[in-house]
């Protein structure tokens, strides 16, 4: 990916495709996303150019439906060939491989638990031979309605589990339902005994080993001896003699791991699954019928498009992943005499990440000065008698100036630096009035500025992050802490780009800021060559003409953040009380066009304020009282009444992001 130098020459030539591979979507976009002649970012549901869903169009229609953004958009066919994807490359290791036993994913709700996008995973899953996965109480019942009517859906139970968990699980099974409990601890082997003696039943059930093979990156403390669930090896030895003694030995079906989440090195996959392959042989020697082997999650996805073993990457496909996976087992097995099991995986996030989009609109920028205010300037040399004229002020003028001239640009900016630095001591002093404390910052940031410009990329290792420095900070209309939790908690990088504008080069730098009263509440981590980058390539903000002159409102100008339809909805919180944004289902029509599926209607002020045990109508009633006690004591007029009436009834009702 190129970078956008701010300060370059304009380049005639740009065109669209420059924009493409500028943001990246080559590489992160796995044929799902592109930029269309008129610069406009397109998806492609099937990978298929032809059948496409343009981005600004949608939102204009959205927004000709009343529903603006934020707005989260889940793109069903995204989700579709997602799961499609994984199913091809699992039937093409396991033919290839002449491996005797099946596939199936099953998913797990905790990746994205909105009903709709389970419910389509449902549905398109019944066709594949997919199933669910839950890991507590309310998932638990979710993942029963969810697979009602379809008995022979897989539904796996992990998560630490109480009596009424299994006892819930062993009635379900005798229901018809193919489900199946995982014991994360011992004494849930002996729940499971218990409710067996119970109802007189031998359920079915697995065991999640502890292997000593771990994950990498940031969830690498999540599998290995040290990680939170499953069985040490002696731990699984001791549970066969258990169950032997109580006869429930064939119930024992399934052996299952957690390798951690987002793998993104293949041979952290290879390793783990040899290891529990070994274990599982061993498990079917001591008596255990089995049958069933999973290997849980992990399966990453290329955030930043690097294709690397880094955080925010793999550098693997599913077709490998698919195919190292069919042949550990596969030799394994063969070699220890014992058939090939079923096998399952629970990825998630590679499923639902492409799936999901975040679309906001920038409300206005903070731009600094590439070319100081000369009257402010003036003003502030002038305002006092001339031998007061604060020294770092002059020392800054002069600086500037020289950069007219045939003088050092780093030297120039070390001697700004440090004028400014004296120029804050001597306001905090009380030496210095604000107008040349206003100067002096104008002065700086415009010498910061003139320095990129005059040494393009060839800036010194001291002066590398410069350019970061002068950027411009983009003020958007979303809540981090809502929509993009995992930038915030664990400095996910997820590609961000305008939706529109991409057939002129971008001409700023900046980060951006979301609406949070909170100073983390802003993104300053974007894919990179290689390395994240601290600022993003982005378009001047225009405003369009008025008719009281050339400056009338500002133009539009849409962001929108890829790959969030993993986690984000869910581990979202309440930060503000900005609650849920819209959320809506697109497809792709026979003809051709673009139709809403499913419209979800963001959190209303009321309902967030409800969260948080506050009484709305309550609130409304005592607002109400106070605005008439101020028209009867003339505080307020009888229009700035129903003026402040009108925001308190509709705001209460209304969306909790600005309109």
């Amino acid at each position: 990916m190129e970078n956008a130098d701010p300060q370059a020459p304009r380049d005639a030539t740009w065109t669209p495709l420059h924009a493409a591979e500028l943001y990246g979507l080559p590489y992160w976009g796995s044929g799902y996303f592109g930029v269309s002649d008129q610069g406009t970012v397109e998806v492609y549901p099937g990978k298929n150019p032809d059948q496409k869903i343009d981005l600004l169009e949608l939102v204009q229609g959205l927004e000709a439906r009343d529903i603006y953004p934020p707005v989260v958009v889940r793109f069903s066919g995204i989700l579709e060939d997602r799961m499609t994807e994984l199913r091809r490359a699992f039937d093409a290791a396991i033919a290839e491989g002449e491996y005797r036993g099946g596939y199936s994913c099953v998913y797990p709700i905790k990746v994205n638990q909105q009903r709709h996008i389970c419910e389509e995973i449902r549905d398109f899953g019944q066709k594949l031979g997919f199933g669910l996965e839950v890991g507590s109480k309310p998932e638990l019942l979710a993942g029963l309605a969810l697979t009602e009517g379809r008995n022979s859906m897989p539904l796996i139970c992990n998560g630490f589990k109480d009596e009424e968990f299994i006892e819930t699980v062993i009635l379900a099974a005798k229901m018809g339902r193919n489900i199946i409990p995982v014991a994360e601890q011992p004494h849930e082997l002996e729940l499971i005994a218990r409710s067996a003696r119970t109802h007189k039943v031998t359920p079915r059930f697995g065991i999640r080993a502890k292997l000593a093979s771990g994950g990498v990156g940031r969830w690498a403390d999540s599998g290995g001896f040290r990680g939170k669930f499953g069985l040490s090896v002696s731990q699984i030895l001791a549970s066969v003699e258990y169950l032997k003694g109580e006869g429930l030995l064939d119930g024992l079906q399934m052996l299952h791991c957690h390798i951690g989440s987002q793998i993104f090195d293949i041979r952290t996959v290879k390793f783990a699954v040899s290891e529990l392959a070994h274990i599982y042989v061993e498990l079917v020697k001591l008596g255990a019928p089995m049958g069933m082997l999973d290997l849980g999650g992990g399966l990453g996805v290329d955030y930043d498009g690097s294709k690397s073993a880094t955080d925010s990457s793999v550098n693997y496909t599913p077709e490998q992943y698919a195919t190292d996976i069919v042949y550990r087992v596969k030799s394994v097995c063969d070699d220890a005499g014992v058939p090939h099991p079923d096998l399952v995986t629970e990825s998630g996030r590679a499923l639902v990440a492409h799936s999901g989009a975040l679309i906001f609109q920038v409300l206005g920028s903070r731009v600094f000065p590439e070319k100081p205010d000369q009257a402010l300037v003036e003003r502030a040399i002038t305002e006092g008698p001339e031998d007061e004229t604060p020294q770092p002020l002059l020392d800054l003028v002069d600086a500037y100036q020289r950069l007219d001239e045939d003088a050092d640009p780093v030297e120039i900016y070390h001697d700004a630096e440090h004028a400014l630095t004296e120029a804050v001591s001597l306001f905090n002093l009380g030496y210095m009035s604000i107008t040349p404390r206003a100067a002096a910052e104008e002065l700086y940031w415009a010498i910061g500025a003139r320095v990129v410009q005059k040494m393009g990329g060839e800036l010194p290792d001291e002066l590398a992050d410069l350019p970061d420095r002068m950027g411009d900070i983009y003020f958007s209309n979303f809540s981090l802490f809502q929509s993009l939790i995992d930038s915030w908690g664990i400095d996910q990088i997820f590609p961000i780009l305008p939706i529109h504008r991409l057939d002129e080069e971008p001409t700023r730098r900046g980060t951006l800021a979301d609406i949070t009263c909170d100073s983390d509440g802003r993104v300053d981590r974007f894919p990179g060559d290689g390395e994240p980058e601290r600022t993003l390539a982005l378009h001047e903000l225009r405003r369009g003409e008025s008719n009281g002159g050339p400056a009338g409102e500002m133009e539009p100008y849409y962001l929108a953040v890829f790959l969030t339809g993993a986690y984000q909805e869910t581990l979202g919180d309440l930060h503000n009380l900005f609650g849920d944004t819209h959320a809506v289902h697109v497809a792709l029509g026979e003809d051709g066009h673009w139709y809403l599926d499913e419209v979800v209607e963001g959190d209303t002020v009321r309902e967030v304020l409800q969260y948080v045990q506050f009484d709305p109508d309550g609130m409304r009633r005592t607002l109400r009282r106070e605005i008439e006690a101020a028209l009867a004591s003339k505080r307020l007029t009888l229009q700035e009444a129903v003026s402040m009436r009108r925001f308190l009834d509709q705001g209460i009702d209304g969306y909790t992001y600005l309109e």
